[in-house]
């Protein structure tokens, strides 16, 4: 098995989720699914262009071809949803990272805003936002200009969950009323430090909130793919896909 490449074990848990492989009918037959997978496995990783995908992998534009079809097709999601349907719901944890957008990542069509583009103090940069549960499982993520609050999309995406008796570990960025009455409507509980301007500091628990650490191990994780520690995708759904494929192997590891 080359490096990067999905192992037999992992590929069981998958493998039924893809579509039907395709009959030949006459000319060349098609590659296998696993065969596609792991090329994209190795552009993850490696953060290389298509183009220089190993001639192993066979036809690059085969493989991207794929690619954005399951993409269209849904496929990742599906397959995300599949193997993380037992999160460990003794708490959820949520924040955000950057990611510094490449001048090759610029210039699609929409314009910046639309492709989750914006300018910050780094340049031009995205941002991803994440909710993991109490192992560092990614349970849904969003992408937003770079300059986009954390608490912002942060209390759009907690108010699309079940927090019912939950504990939410945040940072003080997530320290806003309006998350907190969110909270507080479910009986989840706030492990979020109070900011340091607030008049009337809150109590949170300290040792509890030690364990935000591991959102963080996380964003660690997927950044070992290169390609989303850098953003070269000038389509926002492209990135999103690597996401969503380096978030799978996450909950297959």
């Amino acid at each position: 098995m080359r490096r990067y490449e999905i192992r037999d074990d992992q590929w069981d848990k998958i493998k039924d989720l893809l579509p039907p492989e395709r009959k030949p009918q006459g000319g060349r037959p098609p590659n296998d699914h696993r065969k596609m997978l792991n090329a994209m496995l190795w552009v993850a990783r490696t953060g290389a262009p298509w183009r220089d995908l190993p001639e192993y992998y066979g036809s690059w534009s085969t493989v991207y071809s794929r690619f954005r079809r399951w993409q269209i097709a849904g496929i990742w999601d599906r397959i995300l949803e599949h193997v993380s349907i037992e999160p460990d719901w003794e708490s959820v944890m949520i924040d955000a990272t950057i990611v510094h957008v490449h001048q090759h990542g610029a210039g699609a069509k929409g314009g910046p805003f639309k492709q989750a583009i914006g300018r910050s103090r780094g340049g031009l940069t995205t941002k991803i936002h994440a909710i993991v549960d109490a192992l560092a499982n990614p349970l849904r993520f969003q992408l937003t200009a770079g300059q986009r609050h954390d608490a912002v999309t942060g209390y759009e995406m907690l108010k699309q969950m079940d927090l019912t008796q939950k504990q939410v570990l945040a940072d003080r960025a997530y320290d806003s009323n309006r998350i907190l009455k969110l909270l507080q409507e479910q009986s989840a509980t706030p492990v979020i430090p109070s900011k340091k301007n607030r008049r009337k500091p809150r109590k949170w628990d300290k040792e509890v909130y030690k364990e935000r650490h591991l959102i963080e191990c996380f964003f660690n994780k997927v950044k070992n793919y290169r390609r989303l520690a850098t953003r070269f995708d000038k389509r926002a759904d492209s990135f999103m896909a690597f996401l969503t494929l380096a978030s799978i192997m996450v909950w297959l590891a």
